[in-house]
């Protein structure tokens, strides 16, 4: 089994030190599921949810998330993202949110990209629990994650 890289030799949590390593272009892609009722889909389709556009706000809250990870998740380095993308559709069985994630940078944007997604899901589930008490988020993974020199 590999070593955490959040532990030092004695086992304390620390921040990884990625000064000496360099710049690539990272990517990293998440996605996540609400199952909602069918009434609820139906308030979230018609624009009808009393706080507003269910869809839109999530998105935003994604986007607002995911330039805050490394204040959310004690030992993220902060990064200069270059694009954030969260897009919320309602599906057959609730809301799907999809992120997409990129920077220039010497570590990867995987936890910008899981915490769009899991806003944009909390999002979702507040704007709608007024009109749905077994909303469930779930499926909420890492889709893909990519590194390359910088163009």
């Amino acid at each position: 089994m590999n070593r955490l890289s959040h532990l030092d030799d004695e086992g304390r949590a620390r921040m990884v030190d990625v000064g000496g390593k360099p710049p690539q272009r990272r990517t990293a892609r998440a996605r996540g599921h609400i199952r909602l009722a069918a009434a609820t889909r139906a308030i979230v389709a018609e624009n009808a949810a009393a706080k507003g556009d269910v869809l839109a706000v999530a998105e935003i809250a994604g986007v607002q998330a995911a330039k805050q990870t490394s204040s959310l998740i004690p030992l993220c380095h902060p990064l200069q993202l270059d694009c954030i993308r969260v897009v919320a559709r309602l599906d057959d069985d609730g809301v799907r949110v999809d992120s997409k994630v990129s920077c220039v940078g010497p570590t990867g944007v995987e936890m910008e990209a899981l915490t769009a997604v899991t806003v944009a899901l909390l999002t979702v589930y507040d704007m709608c629990k007024a009109a749905d008490k077994a909303m469930a988020i779930h499926d909420i993974v890492l889709v893909d994650k990519r590194k390359e020199d910088p163009a």
